[in-house]
């Protein structure tokens, strides 16, 4: 696997583990974290699950606002709109797109654009003492990084306007209890429960999974008749699978399926 400066990357079973590896800027994403993390995501090769956490106390505590030059989510080439055009929306696009399923395992912080990377994982799971922040208005600047549109649809507009508008912090049983997030577990078994789903997912299958996320984007910015046209076709690809033909063989033989994700 490729090695990089600011993430770690392990293999385990159809697992890719990304740890987002700045814990003295409690994993503050700059620029050169954004492009690595899109490399790891584009070179996947055929792992059936990617899981993200962060190392140490935080999650990512946000954009790196104090790096300079060519790591500065401000400064660099264009300041911060040419750094949210051509590094972090794209990044949070790919995490959405990917084809595979998505874990974000959540230590700490999640503040800022590691909100939205944390929100952007299909499954989030958030240790006890975790908390998710929208902290742009504290300095006089908006939400980004998808957070408006992740945050509406997943919590509706009241709670969204609370979150971006008086920049509070919300806990991680505050937003299971809301619905942004998929569990809140405590601190020491947070890894544990999120390497479990993952290496389950792994287990699932992956063509299915990937027909199911196109089918939520559809769901969520189409009408009933594009949801309906996808999901037919949806089907017709997944009934047409390896994995299909062994759930239904599973089923009729009263065994666990065996998926290979094919």
């Amino acid at each position: 696997m490729a090695s990089y400066d600011t993430i770690l990357t392990e293999r385990q079973g159809g697992v890719l583990t990304i740890t987002l590896n700045r814990p003295e800027r409690l994993n503050a994403a700059s620029l050169e974290m954004a492009g690595e993390i899109a490399a790891a995501l584009y070179d996947i090769g055929d792992a059936r699950c990617v899981l993200i956490t962060g190392a140490g106390k935080g999650f990512c505590s946000g954009a790196d606002l104090a790096a300079r030059g060519e790591g500065s989510a401000l400064g660099g080439r264009g300041g911060s709109h040419q750094a949210l055009q051509n590094h972090y929306n794209p990044l949070i696009s790919q995490i959405l797109r990917l084809a595979v399923p998505v874990v974000t395992a959540v230590n700490g912080a999640a503040a800022g654009v590691g909100c939205s990377i944390a929100l952007a994982g299909d499954f989030v799971i958030a240790g006890e003492s975790a908390y998710f922040l929208q902290a742009f208005v504290n300095i006089g600047l908006v939400p980004d990084g998808g957070s408006t549109w992740l945050l509406a649809r997943a919590i509706g507009r009241p709670r969204a306007t609370r979150m971006m508008m008086l920049g509070e912090k919300i806990s991680a049983r505050q937003a299971e209890e809301w619905g942004l997030i998929y569990r809140a577990v405590e601190d020491a078994a947070l890894m544990t429960e999120a390497n479990t789903l993952a290496q389950r997912l792994a287990e699932g299958p992956t063509l299915a999974y990937a027909t199911m996320k196109r089918n939520i984007s559809t769901a969520l910015d189409g009408t009933i008749n594009d949801v309906l046209l996808a999901e037919a076709e949806g089907q017709r690809l997944a009934g047409a699978s390896a994995d299909a033909m062994e759930g239904g063989m599973a089923f009729l033989q009263k065994r666990k399926a065996q998926f290979q994700g094919r």
